[in-house]
């Protein structure tokens, strides 16, 4: 029997307060999700699920101490500096 242990992640303050830096601009309100760490019990497999943010209906990942955040998948990666560009 696999057991997943799921263990939820706070946004960092810095990320936090970026994000809502960037919504001030275009006049949105983020809806964010904490990411999560999934463990598998007796192995050492782990995920980090990243947050995941909701501005203008459309979704935003994000990871605590990077300089990147991606949009609706981990393949579409782009610099923070940018993220106020793509809210407007």
């Amino acid at each position: 029997m696999i057991t997943i242990i799921k263990k939820e992640i706070k946004i960092s303050k810095e990320l936090l307060s970026k994000i809502e830096w960037a919504c001030t601009f275009s006049k949105t309100t983020p809806k964010i999700i904490n990411g999560t760490l999934r463990i598998i019990k007796k192995t050492n497999l782990a995920y980090v699920e990243p947050h995941r943010v909701i501005i203008n209906d459309k979704l935003y990942l994000f990871f605590n101490e990077h300089d990147y955040f991606y949009i609706d998948n981990l393949k579409n990666k782009y610099p923070l500096k940018n993220l106020k560009k793509f809210l407007k």
